[in-house]
């Protein structure tokens, strides 16, 4: 496994769409278990194929059964809505507030080509949105409402002693 280079906000790569997975092979699954490394060393709750400069509909995403491998992902059903903090690992320090379902789920292959569903809500149905937002060229500061200034976001996590404020950086 591998860390990989986290694309930022600057590089066309992340507005574009990613193609669909078709082999599911040795190089496939290299690129998950990489994927996975490096969301968990930058502390991310999900992250795309994308972001790490590869064109792919590949997403790994933090659940509360652990790590969800997304291949080739569609939202099936949501539910009510949230709205609330986000930010991503490729706009390092930009939070916004984005509205999203509450509810999410949706239909994914695993790394081995066989479909499932998976159903998460509150942080996990925003990760889902997010990531398969990245995976068609969409990124979290054009779903915003509004980004926050530096000094809101620092009222807003201050007024939180340190409890999980529940924002989401994929």
């Amino acid at each position: 496994m591998a860390i990989r280079n986290i694309l930022k906000d600057d590089d066309p790569t992340l507005r574009k769409n990613s193609r669909e997975v078709t082999r599911f092979d040795a190089r496939l699954h290299q690129l998950l278990d990489d994927m996975k490394e490096t969301m968990e060393d930058a502390d991310g709750a999900g992250l795309a194929a994308p972001q790490v400069g590869v064109l792919r509909r590949v997403a790994v995403v933090a659940t509360q059964d652990g790590i969800a491998e997304l291949i080739n992902p569609e939202i099936i059903g949501t539910e009510g809505e949230q709205e609330g903090l986000e930010g991503c690992l490729s706009f390092p320090g930009l939070y916004g507030i984005v509205k999203r379902p509450a509810k999410v789920t949706v239909r994914a292959l695993d790394r081995h080509g066989e479909e499932f569903t998976l159903t998460g809500e509150g942080i996990v149905a925003r990760a889902f949105c997010h990531e398969i937002d990245h995976l068609d060229g969409i990124v979290f500061t054009e779903r915003a409402e509004r980004i926050l200034t530096p000094e809101e976001l620092e009222e807003l996590i201050g007024s939180r002693d340190d409890e999980a404020d529940g924002s989401d950086r994929t």
